[in-house]
């Protein structure tokens, strides 16, 4: 019945220990905010940027209309060997 007391009373007094702990703890939130930012400038830095982001699409256009046309005049040879052969 003391621990079941002791609970209610240190859930009624505030957050979880761990929390209040790092409330107390300016450091931790420093750390945190660091780590956050620099986490967030590595993944700023990896990004393509427009320009690029045209140039690589422009890039698999010209590869799909190469294998488009590659795939036509395969398909026309068979056609014409057809009508050649009739």
């Amino acid at each position: 019945q003391v621990y079941f007391a002791q609970a209610i009373s240190s859930e009624a007094a505030g957050a979880h220990p761990s929390f209040a702990a790092m409330q107390r703890s300016p450091m931790a939130v420093i750390l945190a905010s660091t780590l956050l930012a620099l986490v967030h400038s590595v993944a700023a830095r990896s990004e393509v940027t427009p320009v690029q982001k045209v140039l690589q699409l422009m890039e698999g256009m010209l590869a799909k209309g190469k294998q488009e046309k590659h795939d036509e005049q395969v398909q026309f040879a068979g056609f014409k060997q057809f009508c050649d052969d009739t």
